[in-house]
């Protein structure tokens, strides 16, 4: 038997879903409540590495994703006038025998996560949140906002990069820092020569193009700018189309007039990031994903370790044979990997921004990529 037998999740994202799904499938009774009544994931596309597709696998939706997204293995690398530099493998990771990689729009992946949430017997209140918390010795009390109060023996926090329960619980820490580089999302028509993904190197700004359906592909432009800004809609479009003026590859100038299509749901994004000291427990509340353990996208891996995360907590909560011992288990194997994939992250983005050393780049792409493989 699990060391828990009831627990509240709070937030209805990737990381606070599969934590989720996976204490029912260990036999916990699980509540959870997302503050968006539409419970509907906001933003373009996704890239997904094959680490990530393991742990859908785990979860029991990678058949669902493989129907509704893409699937692919490597990473074509090309100069901004098309011709091939080479190509980044992307191995498949230890254990598995998924793909090394995919794309998928990122509403999609969360409809499919919604779903399978609930064919897992997940109570689910969309709209709702918490108003208080209150701990006792042998369980937690929760105020909600629709009024009602509930008992749990467990509270996992998934509430996001911006959590007021991370500001309430660890008031030491400062909220995400803005990295001086921001990442443009488009969707766009997939031309026929694009079955995987593709990057354009060779200058401050990198452009790259991840097919998410047989149709459908998103590009990623990302771009230094010194000081985090607000930026009107209505001139999205063009700011994107003049970032790919340099770049003479026909994939891209062909692309560059479907920017002003109403369905390229263009998504302007400045990069923070967020890395707290653990343990990510207060008593009998814990933190994952996210709402702890932000990144940039330069590994595709924010969503994945977020995921992981709530794999890895189901498990030893239902292994344990104490909560201490749960969560010591828990952050062991949890705090390194998360880690890794921040701090490389950010060096990824440093020598992006200043144009930097690409032997290093490459370096730290092919030992972060051969590490995420491992098991977790």
């Amino acid at each position: 038997m699990a060391v828990v037998s009831k627990v509240l999740t709070i937030g209805g994202g990737f990381s606070g879903m599969a934590a989720a799904i996976q204490m029912r499938k260990a036999g916990i009774a699980v509540d959870l409540v997302e503050l968006d009544a539409n419970w509907r994931p906001e933003g373009a596309g996704i890239t997904v590495s094959g680490p990530t597709l393991r742990a859908l696998d785990q979860i029991g939706v990678l058949g669902e994703f493989t129907r509704r997204g893409y699937l692919s293995d490597g990473v074509e690398l090309v100069t901004p006038a098309g011709h091939r530099i080479g190509e980044i493998p992307t191995p498949k990771p230890v254990g598995s025998e998924v793909p090394g990689g995919g794309g998928i729009m990122r509403p999609e992946l969360g409809r499919i996560l919604a779903d399978a949430t609930r064919a897992a017997g997940v109570h689910v209140r969309v709209g709702c949140s918490y108003t208080d918390i209150t701990q006792y010795d042998g369980d937690v009390e929760v105020a909600f906002t629709d009024g009602t109060t509930g008992r749990y023996d467990l509270v996992v926090v998934a509430d996001g990069v911006h959590s007021k329960t991370r500001a309430l619980l660890f008031p030491e820490v400062k909220p995400p820092q803005y990295i001086g580089q921001v990442v443009w999302r488009a969707v766009l028509p997939r031309p026929e020569e694009i079955v995987r993904p593709r990057m354009w190197l060779g200058g401050a700004v990198k452009a790259g193009v991840n097919p998410v359906s047989p149709s459908r592909m998103y590009m990623f432009v990302t771009e230094a700018r010194p000081d985090k800004q607000q930026i009107e809609r209505s001139a999205w479009p063009q700011l994107v189309a003049d970032m790919l003026a340099p770049f003479s590859d026909p994939v891209l100038t062909g692309l560059r007039p479907h920017l002003f299509a109403a369905d390229a749901a263009i998504d302007y994004r400045p990069l923070a990031n967020l890395l707290v000291p653990a343990p990510w427990n207060r008593g009998r509340v814990i933190l994952i994903g996210d709402t702890v353990a932000a990144t940039t996208p330069h590994l595709a891996s924010g969503a994945g370790i977020g995921i992981e995360s709530g794999i890895v907590l189901a498990e030893e909560l239902a292994r344990a044979t104490t909560l201490q011992e749960a969560f010591d288990r828990f952050h062991a194997r949890r705090w390194e990997r998360c880690r890794m994939v921040i701090e490389n992250s950010a060096q990824l983005c440093r020598i992006e921004m200043e144009n930097g050393d690409k032997a290093e780049h490459a370096r730290i792409m092919r030992e972060s990529t051969i590490g995420l493989t491992q098991p977790i």
